[in-house]
């Protein structure tokens, strides 16, 4: 099954409902991208399954979101029921074989699967200003807090270095200012209240070490296939900003870190990215340009993105343009914004003589789909309506049970569940701050030491240059000290000699104490 140079999807139909070919996915262009929509129970999590499990046999690694906890199921092996043994038979699909697949469970919580960590370092400023929805001021004080660790050498890895960094950026704002432009404390103080927000939703579970190493989504097992993690994504929907920047950060990981490859015979990984819209939703232009820079660009590298989302019209038109491989299951059009969204898919379509595209789009029953996908030379196929395959792994989500026991399992058992607290920002500015109340200290104390009174100089002898010469004695300043004065205020006030004889007296005793 390796060695099959395509996935199969489905059948094609005739016009007189008969299936005429198969549909396939050609394994050299999974790396051009792709895109799944559909309305809700159309049947987008199946199409999902069964290219993940093509993608697998075919020795690719998959990345991909579960967000209701279905696809869980591809972990085990299906079961022969009727309306998934009549589906075999009508796509032609003989042998029809079950089978499970390897799959490594990973969740941001680490509850459901080993946990998912990545430094604030890695994740940046664009993208830390995304997940905190920043304004630009605000924005423009992370960039210059991350200037500032590089510049000061400190470690930003988990929340609480990022709040003793803003912390110190705000006791040094003048400082700060006069380099890199305004840092106001009510600002600095809005970013650290996002923070809190943050860490209450529990992002302090993800910002921090040991970081994701993206070779363990990379994997392949001894038979040759390839790994398929699952990123377990029902808790994480409740922050769908969390849950849309992890996937964004993870595919600029990729882009960063992978070598170029050019086109291979088959992808290198393959990314799906379920809820696709949540990406797009009020993102700022930057961010949608820097998604567009990655979609384009990280299919040199043998990665292929596939967007899952319920309309075409999430997507933004320059990513759309990058996305080669569609599978289009049913939309609904009641409101006009529904009816521009079937006008969009129908258009995106080479169109087929033989049906009226706007039209079918509608009228596709749950499992049909219509499916476009590049042939000889990137060229895209002609539109077909498809009846999709079945799965061979199972339908529907497995239970705790089984999911314990496979994490159990996993190949990066131990890795991920302990996390590392090392010397970092945090640490190293509450060294410099109890360093500095020392230093302090000690100054008052050795202050504290010394049998002094204002005015009267210091009780240490003057130092002695090199040579055995003496300094010459410090010029004397016309301003008097508070005890200076109250003593001429006493000796003016003796009228007598013998009072002043007195005073002279105390003074001498004074000076002799010295």
């Amino acid at each position: 099954m390796a060695d099959d140079p395509s996935i199969f999807i489905g059948a094609s139909r005739k016009p007189d409902d008969s299936y005429k070919r198969a549909e396939n996915l050609l394994l050299q262009y999974g790396n051009r991208h792709g895109l799944v929509t559909g309305a809700t129970g159309t049947g987008k999590t199946v199409t999902l399954q069964i290219l993940a499990e093509g993608f697998s046999n075919a020795g690719v690694p998959v990345f991909c979101a579960d967000i209701k906890g279905d696809l869980s199921g591809i972990a085990m092996m299906g079961t022969a029921q009727d309306f998934l043994v009549k589906r075999a038979e009508q796509v032609k699909l003989d042998p029809y074989d079950f089978q499970e697949f390897p799959v490594i469970f990973w969740d941001l919580f680490g509850e459901q699967g080993h946990p998912i960590r990545a430094t604030v370092s890695e994740m940046g400023p664009l993208l830390l200003s995304r997940l905190m929805n920043l304004s630009e001021a605000q924005e423009g004080i992370m960039n210059i807090a991350f200037r500032i660790a590089d510049e000061e050498g400190l470690l930003l890895l988990d929340l609480k270095d990022l709040q003793a960094l803003l912390a110190n950026i705000a006791e040094r704002a003048e400082e700060i200012g006069a380099r890199y432009g305004n840092v106001t404390k009510p600002s600095v103080g809005a970013i650290q209240r996002t923070l809190l927000v943050l860490e209450q939703q529990g992002a302090t579970n993800f910002f921090g070490e040991p970081a994701l190493r993206i070779a363990d989504i990379m994997r392949t097992t001894r038979d040759g296939r390839g790994a398929i993690s699952v990123l377990a994504a029902d808790k994480l929907m409740m922050n769908p900003r969390l849950y849309a920047t992890f996937l964004l950060w993870l595919m600029s990981e990729l882009f960063e870190e992978l070598p170029e490859v050019g086109d291979p015979d088959k992808p290198k990984l393959v990314f799906f990215f379920d809820e696709a819209h949540l990406l797009f939703d009020d993102a700022p232009k930057v961010l949608i340009d820097r998604v567009e820079q990655v979609v384009r660009l990280i299919r040199s590298k043998g990665v292929g993105v596939y967007f899952v989302t319920q309309n075409p019209l999430d997507i933004p038109e320059t990513v759309l343009a990058q996305l080669g491989n569609r599978v289009q299951h049913a939309l609904r059009a009641y409101t006009p914004r529904e009816q521009k969204a079937v006008r969009t898919a129908a258009e995106t379509f080479r169109p087929n003589p033989d049906f009226d595209c706007a039209t079918v789009i509608t009228q596709l029953g749950t499992g049909e789909a219509l499916v476009s996908t590049l042939e000889a030379k990137g060229v895209p196929s002609m539109v077909q309506r498809t009846l999709v395959r079945p799965p061979s792994s199972r339908l529907g989500p497995i239970t705790p049970d089984e999911r314990r026991k496979l994490i159990a399992e996993s190949p990066v058992t131990g890795q991920y569940d302990q996390t590392i607290d090392r010397e970092s920002a945090f640490e190293m500015l509450q060294k410099k701050a109890k360093d500095a109340l020392d230093a302090e200290a000690q100054q008052q104390e050795t202050g504290r030491s010394r049998w002094t009174i204002p005015g009267f100089g210091n009780d240490d002898p003057a130092p002695q240059p090199p040579g055995g010469r003496r300094a010459p004695a410090p010029r004397s300043s016309n301003r008097q000290t508070v005890a200076e004065a109250a003593i001429k205020a006493v000796v003016r006030s003796v009228g007598s000699s013998v009072g002043r004889a007195i005073v002279r007296g105390i003074l001498g005793s004074l000076a002799r104490g010295r």
